[in-house]
């Protein structure tokens, strides 16, 4: 069954009001604050990498605390271990048994900061439970709970006692993107005193609204058109003499799927080949693996995506019927 109007009209408002109140406390990145919006809606997650100071916690804190849910944080560091990440069963001698605690990754939205400073061993141990959900730990497989948002965040300037993320692992993020330095504007206001602080931004949405707003955008219609334009890109992705390993299945299913909810926030109830074009570069990029001859002219992956998306022609129709 496909979206109602109503039901596109209330996602759509609902989603803006939340892209609103996040906004108090990180001004004028609207695009990056709906990229990640939309990446929960789906059911995915977010890795952000910047430079330092450019609002990365800031904004997973502020997400986290416009959802009346329950967050925590993750502070990455070498010598983290994979129970800190997961919990660990500890034996209670006064009842004879052992109990488990668990651990910050029991979340409805966790934000794992620096995760390229831990040792690889606890960053599978974070990816293993956002690819299935749940956390198994002596035998005993646990629900995280739904919704279910990994935001993790890296820096990609310093890399002394930092541990990269393997492709493999990249390719569970649904979507890669920065948020950069605020224009003139916005540093004026920051400036000025005019942000809120993320703590103090209100809690507008439950747990409950969120999987709700999951599983309507899963109704959002998409042309078969629409789906042969990803293939399409994908193939190119693969094809292209820059590349040595193109975009995974995963990852054409990521951004087939993120449409979805990306056309619902924009007020329609079906996907036209612009909201692919609008989510190429951050869904897709980081899933690219470039020769090291085209890496060392320069070439990146999103130069790539981009030449991609001149090259391969969209379908003529906007993506309704």
């Amino acid at each position: 069954m496909t979206i109602s109007p109503e039901q596109t009209a209330w996602f759509t408002e609902t989603f803006g009001l939340l892209a609103d109140n996040v906004e108090q406390a990180i001004l004028g990145k609207r695009h990056v604050i709906e990229l990640v919006l939309a990446t929960a809606l789906t059911g995915g997650h977010v890795l952000l990498e910047d430079v330092p100071g450019t609002g990365k916690t800031a904004l997973a804190r502020t997400l986290a605390q416009t959802v009346k849910g329950s967050s925590s944080r993750i502070q990455f560091t070498p010598d983290l271990l994979p129970g800190d990440v997961t919990g660990i069963t500890i034996y209670d001698q006064k009842r004879g048994e052992f109990e488990f605690h668990a651990g910050p990754i029991f979340a409805n939205i966790v934000l794992a900061d620096e995760i390229n400073r831990a040792s690889p061993k606890t960053q599978s141990a974070l990816l293993e439970v956002m690819e299935e959900g749940n956390v198994t730990v002596d035998g005993v497989t646990r629900p995280v709970g739904s919704p279910f948002l990994v935001i993790a965040t890296q820096n990609p300037v310093e890399q002394a006692g930092t541990y990269r993320l393997p492709e493999a692992q990249l390719d569970r993020f649904m979507i890669k993107t920065s948020i950069g330095y605020p224009d003139d504007g916005a540093t004026l206001r920051i400036l000025q005193g005019v942000t809120e602080p993320a703590r103090q931004v209100a809690s507008i949405v439950t747990p409950d609204t969120l999987v709700t707003m999951q599983q309507l955008a899963r109704t959002v219609h998409v042309n078969p058109l629409v789906s042969d334009y990803i293939l399409r890109l994908v193939d190119a992705t693969r094809r292209a003499s820059e590349v040595r390993l193109g975009v995974s299945v995963r990852g054409a299913i990521a951004i087939a799927r993120l449409v979805m909810t990306w056309a619902a926030a924009h007020g329609r109830s079906y996907v036209t080949p612009d909201d692919v074009r609008d989510l190429a570069v951050p869904a897709l990029s980081h899933r690219i693996i470039l020769h090291p001859e085209a890496e060392f002219d320069g070439v990146t992956a999103a130069d790539v995506v981009g030449q991609v998306l001149l090259d391969v022609v969209p379908p003529a129709e906007n993506g309704a019927a």
